[in-house]
Parts: C-alpha cells; structure tokens; sequence
C-alpha cells in the first residue's frame, strides 16, 4: 500500500482517529480515556529512566511500520526502542512512518480491545522483532509481560520491572488507579 493510498484513507476517518493496518486494511483503534491517560503517565515514567540513562526512544500512539509495502502498521500505546537498534546520535525520520520494530510494546486493554485481537498483536510484534510486549489490563490492575521465555504477570501491588531498562521500578498502585465500577445504563 503506497503511502498516499494511506494518507488518503487516514484522511477519511475522523480528524482525531487513530489507526492501524492489517493486512493492508486500515482499522480505526479505539481507545479508553483511561487507557490514554495510563499510556501518558507511563511514557512520563519510562522517558525519565530512559533519558536519564540515555538508553533510546519513547513514543506514545507512534506508527510503526511492521511488515514490506506498509500491509502491517501497529500503533502501540506506549513503545519504547533502544540505541542499539536506532542510536540516539541518528535522527528520527521527519517524513513517514517509522519503519522499524520497538523493543518495547506496551498495549493497554481498552473496552472495545478483544482477547483475540491483543493474541494476534501480541504475536505479530514477537515475529516481527519486538522483544518485550507489556499488556496493561486497567480494570484488574495488573500487567502482562511477554517476552521469548513466556509470560509473568505482575500485579498492582508489586513493582513493574525489565530487564530492557535495567534499574526501573514502576509502583504500578500509582500507575494503575482503582476503576470505579460501571453502572448499567
């Protein structure tokens, strides 16, 4: 899919739309105001250790192009890349999207987010390079960490740390409130 093809059906979606490919199709994400609101005071945490140990790149809802001729673009909600993949000396491309996978993904659950499509995004960033994938699940204030040995899941109560950023320690009481319950309308 050439990038004005892009450009054109982004154009299409709403002024303030977020959007994917898959499998050369452009799906519009839906996002929380919470899972947004996680994804800032996350990227604020993370930019802190990564900046001060001059580690890499964060982004919050940055294109990354997976897969040739544009058919696999995943937005994760918060993404972190190390020096080692793209040095802090280069510069971040000005044009386009960025055609490069992070070592960090971080997706967090939203209301619309299924179990199938956070499986398949969870697997399509492993096979494309990505190192480490985080899945925030806000209502039980608790993460997912994926990573090529398996899955630990770190609950609210206990500190979020990586091996990817040696030193970090996320209190994930801070990071995770307590939701209040929905009532039926």
């Amino acid at each position: 899919m050439s990038p004005a093809l892009l450009e054109e059906i982004a154009r299409q979606l709403p002024e303030d739309a977020l959007y994917e490919v898959v499998d050369g199709r452009v799906v519009e994400k839906h996002v929380s105001t919470l899972a947004l609101w996680i994804a800032g005071e996350l990227c604020a945490i993370l930019r802190e250790h990564v900046r001060g140990h001059q580690l890499g790149w964060l982004g919050t809802e940055m294109i990354f192009v997976l897969a040739d001729e544009e058919r696999l673009i995943r937005r994760p909600d918060v993404a972190y890349v190390s020096a080692e993949r793209w040095p802090l000396d280069r510069p971040l491309p000005y044009e386009g999207n960025w055609h490069i996978a992070p070592d960090l993904a971080v997706e967090i659950v939203s209301p619309d987010n299924s179990a199938s499509e956070l499986s398949r995004k969870r697997n399509e960033y492993f096979q494309y390079g990505v190192r480490e994938v985080w899945i925030i699940f806000p209502e039980e204030r608790q993460v997912e960490v994926w990573s090529s040995t398996g899955c630990r899941v770190v609950p609210h109560f206990e500190p979020l740390t990586t091996e990817l950023l040696p030193g970090l320690s996320i209190d994930l009481n801070t990071l995770l409130p307590v939701i209040e319950p929905t009532t039926p309308t």
